[in-house]
């Protein structure tokens, strides 16, 4: 099957299965490694990208629902994004496994609350583990990032 779709605002054109998980795709045939295998069960989002600026885990969609979709990893996050300077400056990236899926939900749920409260960042972050418990830290820095405060 052939799937056009817009990753990190480039056209792409893909030749695979449709039943192919569009992570085994990003990561296989197009060589975006930011979203990570963790469970594979759509249960930890380290595999989470935004698909039409909503979260999705990428392990549990098939590519044959990709057609047409806008479909954003941790590599089309600009570098100079406050969102990664507030994670940077709040030290709330500890291993990396959770951390592309951490920002890309933060960054779903700042289009929709700018100012989000923290009930509605616990919320919008929930689909998304840390198993070095660092949820402290990175509610901080989306604070910062909601609120534009330089960190200390």
């Amino acid at each position: 099957m052939s799937v056009k779709m817009q990753i990190n605002g480039q056209e792409v054109q893909v030749q695979a299965p449709p039943a192919s998980r569009l992570l085994d795709v990003l990561r296989g045939e197009l060589g975006l490694k930011g979203a990570k295998e963790g469970c594979g069960e759509g249960e930890c989002g380290a595999c989470a990208v935004l698909v039409n600026g909503q979260v999705v885990n990428s392990c549990l969609i098939p590519l044959g629902q990709m057609d047409g979709a806008k479909i954003v990893t941790i590599e089309g996050v600009p570098g100079d994004s406050p969102l990664l300077q507030s994670f940077h400056d709040c030290a709330a990236a500890q291993c990396g496994i959770c951390t592309p899926g951490m920002i890309l939900a933060a960054t779903a749920l700042l289009a929709e609350h700018p100012q989000p409260t923290m009930d509605e960042i616990r919320w919008g972050l929930s689909g998304n583990l840390c198993r070095c418990t660092g949820y402290g830290r990175i509610y901080e820095a989306v604070t910062q990032a909601s609120t534009g405060d330089a960190h200390g």
